[in-house]
């Protein structure tokens, strides 16, 4: 097979520990969504939690759908704006594995095409590689991409990822911790490679490539070595 052209990366699990995650991310949109709501009750995305849980309250509807992580696009894009605020003021910053922003770095720099896809939003996605404890790093990819494309155990929405990028499937790489992405990854025909960080007790699988992190992505999937 081929080297891959271009890399399409998960992030929970992925570039970034699951505990920032369900330990910063969540905790802080959750203490601030009741005040959120009450300032931005006239905005769209209020009126598209309304109309899929018509007559419930707003408010315990998002931490409802919050508690059980749900993949919501309301509740993500929510999520994002929440986060934007607290990214500006300095009270997050997106935490990375160390590994991952040089691997980044030398693959753009190798001419790698790079992408994200995440349940996060694609305000929310920006806001964690913008605001990352490596710096600045969304000027390294060439698209996000969120569940707006579809779910991310089906593989119609990596089909539409590769038209969205104007990339073949079989150019791609796809990076995730989880089997059941990476399997449907592979069934529109992406490369594929488990993530399997320790920290985030990852159980590897047995269909795909494994690597415990970027600089192994590197050796076994034929992508710029890091220095």
């Amino acid at each position: 097979m081929l080297p891959p052209t271009a890399v399409l990366t998960d992030i929970e699990g992925t570039t970034t520990p699951i505990a920032f995650v369900h330990e910063v991310l969540f905790p802080y949109a959750r203490t601030r969504l009741p005040g959120w709501c009450k300032v931005h009750c006239d905005a769209p995305v209020i009126g598209e939690v309304a109309r899929l849980a018509p007559g419930a309250m707003i408010v315990d509807t998002l931490l409802g759908w919050m508690e059980r992580d749900e993949k919501i696009t309301p509740l993500k894009t929510i999520q994002g704006m929440i986060w934007a605020e607290g990214y500006a003021k300095g009270e997050i910053v997106g935490d990375l594995y160390p590994d991952v922003a040089p691997a980044l770095r030398r693959w753009a720099n190798g001419g790698l095409r790079l992408y994200v896809y995440s349940s996060g939003s694609v305000d929310a996605q920006k806001l964690l590689f913008g605001h990352s404890s490596a710096g600045d790093l969304t000027p390294l990819f060439q698209g996000f991409f969120d569940t707006k494309v579809g779910p991310k155990r089906e593989a119609t929405s990596y089909a539409s990822i590769c038209r969205g990028a104007n990339v073949a499937a079989f150019e791609f790489l796809f990076l995730s911790d989880v089997e059941a992405e990476l399997d449907a990854a592979a069934a529109a025909g992406m490369q594929t490679c488990q993530l399997v960080r320790p920290q985030d007790r990852t159980v590897a699988g047995t269909r795909h490539a494994v690597a415990a992190d970027f600089a192994e992505v590197a050796r076994l999937c034929g992508l710029p070595k890091l220095a």
